[in-house]
C-alpha cells in the first residue's frame, strides 16, 4: 500500500513553497511523524513529517523545487517490511519506535506539539515535572512559550518521566522531541537506563557544523556576498535558511554606520559596582522581543501620524445605567463600553473605509468586513485577540466576545488563530487611568483607536459651563492611505454615534 506525502496548508496567504531539505533518502524506513522534509516559504520554515510509518519510495519534488499547496512530495510504501528501524545513535534499551503508547516496560516520545499558523519553534518556558517522577496521561508536563501563546504539553501515557531533552530555555522545533517517558511494569527500571544511554547518543549527534544549507539560501549568501560563517542558522540542526541571510545582510548593513557614530563597543554605560549589585538581569520572554521588535517595525514601515478628537460619554453612561441590570440578566454579561465603541468603530468604518484598508505592495486592499481587534494586557505582554465580523454581531456578542477572549488572554490560552486577521484595533489604555496617548499601529492595519479614561471636565454648554464625563480619543493612521480628512471624519463620525447612541440604531 502506498501513502502520498503532500504539501500541507502553509499559512494564510502562502500559496508556493520551495523544497529546502530531505532528511530522509528513498529507501530508508521512517516512522510516522518522523520528519521527512523541510519547506521553505517566504517567511516561515515548515517541516513535513510522515504521515504514516513505512518506507520512502519516490521523492518527486527535489531540494530546491518549488511546491505549491497540497503538491505532492513523496510516496511512502506501507507494510510488514516496513516498519522502521531503530536509528543508529539510540541506545539499544529503547524498545519501541517514537511515539509508542505500549505498556509493559515501552517507552513514549514527548512530542512538541502543533503551534498554530506560522509557528515553527518555541521556548521551553517551565518543567513542572523532574526525570524520575511519576506521571499520569494528561497530566501537564511543561509549557512551551511561542512569539504569541504559552502552550502546555500534557503526558502523552501514564509513567515515568525518563529523560528531558529539552531543558528550560532552550529553543524547539514544531514537532521537535521535548523529553521521553517509560510507561508501563518497566518505568522505573527505564529511567536509569534511559539516562546512561543520552550521553551516548549525545556524542553521537553531528556537530550541526557541516549540515546542508538550504538552496535559497546558499543562492541568497552568493547575491549579497555574506560566507555562511557570518549568518546564524535557524533551521534544523543550525541549517542557514533564507530568512538567515536576509538579518545577516540587515544585520551588517545597520552596523556600519553604527561602528562609525559609535566608536565605543559598550552596549550601556558604565555601572558602579555598588549599583550593579543591586540590578537584576531577565532575559526577555519570546512574547516580548516579538512586542518590541513589531511594534519598533510598525514605527520604521507605516507613515504613522496621531489625530484627537474628545467625546461627552453623558449619554452613553445614562443609557448603560438604565439597562445594564436587565442586559445582564437576559444575556448573562455586563454591558460595558466596549460595545459602545466598537459598534461606533464599525459604524464609521463603513464611511472611511480606507482606515479599514491595509497595503499589499502598490495595491490597496479594501476590507468589506471588520475583524475587530481588542488590545488585551496581560501578565505577560499586550495581545490582540480578533472578534471576527464584528460588524454583523449585536452588542450582547460583542460584550460576550470580548469576556471570553479576554479571559482565556490572561490565561494564556489564546490560539494563533484567534489573533490573526483583525482589519482595525482598538485600545483602551482608560482602565489603567491614561488621559491621553499615541497607540502605535498594529500591522498590517491602517488604523487603531485608543480610549482613555473618562474625567469630569468643565464644558461650555449653551453658555454655561457645566462638569460633563469627558474622554479624549486618539486615532493613529498609516498616513500613506488614509489622508488627514479621513482620519479626521472618522473620528468625529465616532464621536457622533457615541454622543447621541440612537444613531447607531438608526444608521446615521
Amino acid at each position: 500500500m502506498s501513502t502520498e506525502v503532500r504539501v500541507p496548508t502553509l499559512g494564510e496567504s502562502v500559496t508556493e513553497a520551495t523544497v529546502a531539505t530531505w532528511f530522509k533518502k528513498p529507501g530508508d524506513t521512517v516512522a510516522a511523524d518522523e520528519m521527512l522534509c523541510e519547506l521553505e516559504t517566504d517567511k516561515v520554515t515548515v517541516e513535513v513529517p510522515s504521515p504514516v510509518a513505512g518506507t520512502l519510495g519516490e521523492i518527486v519534488a527535489a531540494e530546491g523545487d518549488t511546491v505549491g499547496v497540497d503538491a505532492l512530495l513523496a510516496t511512502i510504501s506501507e507494510g510488514q517490511g516496513a516498519a522502521p528501524a531503530p536509528a543508529p545513535d539510540k541506545a539499544e534499551d529503547t524498545p519501541k519506535a517514537a511515539g509508542s503508547g505500549s505498556a509493559s516496560g515501552g517507552s513514549v516520545d514527548v512530542m512538541v506539539p502543533t503551534l498554530g499558523e506560522s509557528v515553527t519553534e518555541a521556548t521551553v518556558s517551565t518543567w513542572f515535572k523532574q526525570v524520575g517522577d511519576s506521571v499520569t496521561q494528561d497530566e501537564m508536563l511543561c509549557e512551551l512559550e511561542t512569539d504569541k501563546v504559552s502552550v502546555e504539553v500534557p503526558a502523552p501515557a501514564s509513567g515515568t518521566l525518563s529523560e528531558i531533552i529539552a531543558g528550560e530555555g532552550d529553543t524547539v522545533q514544531a514537532g521537535g522531541k521535548l523529553a521521553v517517558m517509560a510507561s508501563g511494569d518497566g518505568a522505573a527500571a527505564a529511567a536509569p537506563a534511559k539516562s546512561e544511554a543520552a550521553p551516548a547518543a549525545a556524542s553521537g549527534e553531528p556537530s550541526g557544523k557541516d549540515v546542508e544549507d538550504a538552496p535559497s539560501a546558499k543562492k541568497a549568501m552568493a547575491e549579497k556576498g555574506i560566507t555562511a560563517d557570518q549568518v546564524q542558522g535557524s533551521g534544523r540542526d543550525g541549517r542557514v535558511m533564507k530568512e538567515d541571510v536576509a538579518r545577516a545582510a540587515a544585520a551588517a548593513t545597520a552596523a556600519a554606520p553604527a561602528a562609525s557614530a559609535q566608536p565605543a563597543q559598550a552596549p550601556r554605560a558604565p555601572v558602579p559596582a555598588d549599583d550593579a549589585a543591586r540590578e537584576e538581569r531577565v532575559k526577555m520572554t519570546r512574547l516580548r522581543q516579538t512586542i518590541a521588535r513589531r511594534l519598533k517595525d510598525s514605527q520604521n514601515t507605516a507613515a504613522m501620524l496621531t489625530t484627537y478628537n474628545e467625546v461627552d460619554m453623558t449619554e452613553v453612561m445614562a443609557l448603560r445605567n438604565a439597562y445594564k441590570d436587565e442586559f445582564q440578566k437576559k444575556h448573562g454579561v455586563k454591558l460595558g463600553f466596549m460595545s459602545f465603541f466598537t459598534k461606533a468603530c464599525c459604524h464609521a468604518l463603513k464611511e472611511v473605509p480606507e482606515v479599514n484598508a491595509e497595503i499589499d505592495g502598490t495595491d490597496i486592499v479594501y476590507k468589506n468586513f471588520v475583524h475587530m481587534g481588542i488590545a488585551t494586557g496581560t501578565p505577560t505582554g499586550l495581545v490582540v485577540p480578533v472578534i471576527r465580523d464584528a460588524d454583523s454581531l449585536s452588542f450582547a456578542d460583542i460584550e460576550k466576545a470580548i469576556a471570553e477572549k479576554g479571559a482565556r488572554a490572561r490565561d494564556g490560552k489564546l490560539s494563533m488563530a484567534e489573533m490573526q486577521g483583525g482589519t482595525f484595533t482598538i485600545s483602551n489604555g482608560g482602565v489603567y487611568g491614561s488621559l491621553m496617548s499615541s497607540p502605535i499601529l498594529n500591522p498590517p492595519q491602517s488604523g487603531i483607536l485608543g480610549m482613555h479614561k473618562i474625567q469630569q471636565r468643565p464644558m461650555v454648554m449653551n453658555g454655561e459651563i457645566v462638569a460633563r464625563p469627558m474622554m479624549y480619543l486618539a486615532l493613529s493612521y498609516d498616513h500613506r492611505i488614509v489622508d488627514g480628512k479621513g482620519a479626521v471624519t472618522f473620528l468625529v463620525r465616532v464621536k457622533d454615534a457615541l454622543e447621541d447612541p440612537r444613531r447607531l440604531l438608526m444608521d446615521l
